[in-house]
């Protein structure tokens, strides 16, 4: 007789493509562990779909038209304690249908990969609801005071430096793993650079320059970095990578016609992995799972066009670990990939650094944790 087959649930929330990205990561792993995964978006499934619906297409609108005003919200919150007041609730939202939820369906273990749920799964806990062993995966290099409660079992976190962080807030040290954030399976393979340039159709012989803007596009500065790069004269080819935005897909198309050896422009990619291997370095805003996916990859990167916010923690952390440059305008994206382009060694030192802080085996070590080796030793012993 053989034992079931833990059950996992994890909350994520629909806010950019990072938390769900690692969600699904972690799902793929559980099941390949032999658990039993379920993914449940908290805002969609837990508050209601139109709040899903109206408060990500605020956020979008702020992050497009006044990102500023994102940047001072989460410098705000980042002062704020998870118990204020002025949290207006927000805290427990979506905490009743959770609660059904951890009643009806007797959960082994509860991941959360946002702040939310983390939020209301604390909540509960503190009230003496019965919430199963959980564990809270932090998906950006900052340690933000909304993601740090007083109810949680373990927190899983990208870095050395986070764990520090949350250690002098008050956290107890073996409660906190530096596990990475998850990406997929094949950011642990070699890179094949000849095949990966062969596959796009890219020449072995120039350097390539890969430019993301998230899954989602139209939020970073991927249209000024394409006018900056289209005015060099140094020999090298680039993709862009524009996710959904179709308008921002056409525009670059515009400015890349007559250009196909030197530019080549995508939408929404699957291909990730094969890019990065293809490519010598990569510019980009910095989300925490584009950032992650480039340390598993070994890729130098350049931030450019961040957004405040957790985006600009990331680059000043990624800036201070010495695994990415940082261009605040077009005429130092122009200077800083030039220097990149003709200094082997600054290249050589920030792949050093990277291999500091890459974990392409987070997903494996935090699935690890959660079922308390199991994971292992059914590897091991298949």
């Amino acid at each position: 007789m053989t034992d079931a087959a833990p059950r996992v649930l994890l909350l994520t929330a629909s806010y950019g493509s990072g938390h769900a990205g690692v969600a699904e990561t972690l799902a793929r792993e559980l099941r390949t562990a032999g658990a039993a995964p379920t993914v449940v978006d908290h805002f969609r499934e837990l508050v209601h779909p139109r709040f899903d619906e109206w408060s990500r297409g605020l956020y979008y609108w702020i992050l497009k038209e006044a990102p500023a005003l994102w940047g001072g919200a989460y410098w705000v919150g980042d002062r704020l304690s998870v118990s204020s007041p002025l949290l207006l609730g927000f805290n427990r939202i979506g905490a009743r249908k959770l609660r059904r939820l951890l009643k009806a369906d007797r959960f082994d273990h509860v991941v959360s990969v946002h702040p939310a749920p983390a939020a209301a799964l604390s909540y509960l806990r503190g009230r003496g609801e019965h919430v199963p062993s959980h564990t809270t995966v932090f998906t950006d290099f900052v340690a933000h005071t909304q993601w740090i409660h007083p109810h949680v079992d373990r927190y899983c976190v990208p870095a050395e430096e986070i764990a520090n962080e949350l250690t002098a807030k008050g956290l107890p040290r073996d409660g906190v793993s530096v596990t990475g954030i998850p990406v997929a399976r094949d950011f642990s393979q070699p890179a094949d650079r000849a095949g990966a340039r062969l596959q796009l159709g890219l020449s072995a012989r120039q350097p390539v320059l890969l430019f993301m803007d998230g899954s989602e596009g139209g939020f970073g500065k991927l249209e000024e970095a394409a006018r900056t790069v289209l005015a060099m004269e140094q020999p090298f080819q680039s993709i862009f990578v524009t996710g959904r935005e179709r308008s921002l897909e056409a525009r670059l198309d515009q400015l890349a016609q007559g250009r196909a050896g030197r530019v080549k422009v995508l939408g929404f990619v699957d291909n990730v992995r094969q890019l990065m291997a293809a490519a010598d370095f990569l510019v980009t805003k910095a989300g925490g799972l584009t950032l992650t996916e480039a340390l598993a990859a070994e890729l130098p990167v350049i931030c450019f066009g961040s957004l405040p916010g957790q985006e600009s923690r990331n680059e000043r952390f990624a800036a201070m670990a010495g695994v990415a440059l940082v261009a605040g305008s077009g005429a130092q994206l122009q200077r800083v990939i030039g220097a990149a382009l003709h200094d082997s060694g600054l290249l050589r030192s920030i792949r050093e650094r990277i291999r500091i802080y890459r974990r392409p085996y987070a997903a494996e070590h935090i699935v690890d944790l959660i079922l308390g080796g199991r994971a292992v030793r059914r590897e091991r012993a298949s």
